[in-house]
Formats: C-alpha cells, sequence, structure tokens
C-alpha cells in the first residue's frame, strides 16, 4: 500500500522552534503505525487514533496544543472522515485537513472538500508522496500569506474590513474571523485579479485543484461564507460580486 524513501530533510518548525504537531486519524494499524514513523522521521511530533469520535475529541473538546495538521481517513469507525471535517469546521476549528480517500472517487473528493478538506489523498499511497503533501500544505499557509507571483500582499481593506492573509483573518468592525486555507486561496484568486471576472473554472483548478468541469457547489458555500464577513448585506454584495453565467468578480 506504501511505499518508503529516505533522504528527507527534518520537518520545518515555526515560531520559537516549536515542532509541528499532526494528528493520524486512520483505523488500520498497519498504516496508522507506518504514517506515524515516517512522521517522527521528518520531525513532526504525531498523534494517532483509530475512530471519529476520538478524533473529535483532539479537534473539538481537547484542551491540549492545537494541532497544525490532520491526516483523516475518509472511512472510520464510529463517525465518517466527512463527519468529522464538517464538526470540525462548525466548531471553529482551521486547522489543514488532509484527507484520505479508499478510491479516486470524484464525488467522495468534492464532498470532502465541500465538508472542509484541504486537500486529499488517494489509497494506495506511497509515503514519499504522502509526506510531500504534508510538507506542501504546511507551506501554503505561509505561501498564501507573504507571496502571490513574489509580490506580498499581507492585509487588503475592503469596507470596514481588512482581510489579514498573513494572519488568515479577516478583521471586522464586530469581531476577528479566521479563515480555513481554501477561504483564504479563494479570496486570494479574486483580490489578486481584482475588477476581472475570474471563471468558476479556473477557480475549482487554481484554488481546489478540480477540473475546471467539476459538477460541485463548493465555490458558492465558500462565497456565502465568504459575503458574510465581508458584506454588509450578503443579500446585495457590494465587494464579492456574482457574474451571471461565469463566476464572480472582487471589487472593494
Amino acid at each position: 500500500m506504501m511505499g518508503s524513501e529516505n533522504g528527507f530533510a527534518p520537518a520545518p518548525v515555526e515560531g520559537r522552534n516549536r515542532v509541528q504537531r499532526i494528528l493520524v486519524v486512520e483505523d488500520e494499524e498497519h498504516i496508522a503505525d507506518g504514517v506515524r514513523f515516517n512522521l517522527e522521521q521528518e520531525g513532526y511530533e504525531v498523534e494517532v487514533v483509530g475512530d471519529g469520535r476520538s478524533a473529535i475529541g483532539q479537534l473539538v473538546h481537547s484542551e491540549g496544543a492545537p494541532f497544525d495538521l490532520v491526516i483523516l481517513d475518509l472511512m472510520l469507525p464510529e463517525m465518517s472522515g466527512f463527519e468529522v471535517a464538517r464538526r470540525t469546521r462548525a466548531a471553529g476549528n482551521y486547522v489543514t485537513i488532509l484527507m484520505l480517500t479508499a478510491k479516486d472517487d470524484p464525488a467522495d473528493i468534492v464532498r470532502g472538500l465541500e465538508e472542509g478538506a484541504d486537500d486529499y489523498l488517494t489509497k494506495p499511497f506511497r509515503l514519499d508522496e504522502l509526506l510531500a503533501r504534508v510538507r506542501g500544505l504546511l507551506r501554503r499557509r505561509r505561501w498564501h500569506g507573504v507571496a502571490s507571483q513574489n509580490e506580498p500582499l499581507p492585509e487588503v481593506h475592503v469596507g470596514g474590513s481588512v482581510i489579514h492573509f498573513d494572519r488568515f483573518s479577516i478583521e471586522t468592525p464586530d469581531d476577528t474571523v479566521m479563515l480555513t486555507t481554501r477561504e483564504v486561496g479563494l479570496l486570494r484568486a479574486l483580490v489578486d485579479r481584482e475588477g476581472e471576472t475570474v471563471t468558476r473554472g479556473e477557480l475549482l483548478q487554481e484554488v481546489w485543484g478540480l477540473r475546471p468541469d467539476t459538477k460541485t457547489r463548493v465555490i458558492d458555500s465558500f462565497i456565502v461564507r465568504l459575503r458574510k464577513y465581508l458584506e454588509r448585506d450578503p443579500s446585495d454584495p457590494e465587494h464579492i460580486v456574482s457574474v451571471r453565467g461565469r463566476g464572480y468578480r472582487f471589487e472593494r
């Protein structure tokens, strides 16, 4: 199921040399043990749970140190990976989620992204591919917040709110809203092309890595959330504008 490769550099650490923490949610022990061993060899701190309810205990109800990334299997005892992702997001936990799917089923992949997963990997997978995907996801939060085409964009003022790409947050007049990796990616794709129409296909490909013709309402769900954060009247948006039959346009 998995193939190992040697020669990886130690895991990067952020802020005061804090070791990055990863939660592995996988009920097949031989897979979980192999993933844990190789992640620990990379320098990560790893915890493993074998069912969905235990994952919710770690992600929603725990008062321990937060995780930087979750490797979440789709098919789990007690509760599916879909439900774990949904409840985690509903509880306000914006940890990066890498979902593992048992087969390359577009419906499962799309649903996982709609429920809040940041990326997906199909089984069987090679360990070198998994480790590369983990490193990429952990870097992506910094990348979205620092550079687009090598030009920094630390914050954007929109009406009475401020988008802090480097902090993954929106500061509104009333509150500070934390964003997921995909929310930041979608905002960044629109802001970088301010005043231009960005098609749905372009957004699916650029932000979610899906085929442009994929049938999904994932973009609509995310747009609804972003409008709640940024618009005075989300039902009559001024900043994230729909372009009928094409896509969306960002205006300040």
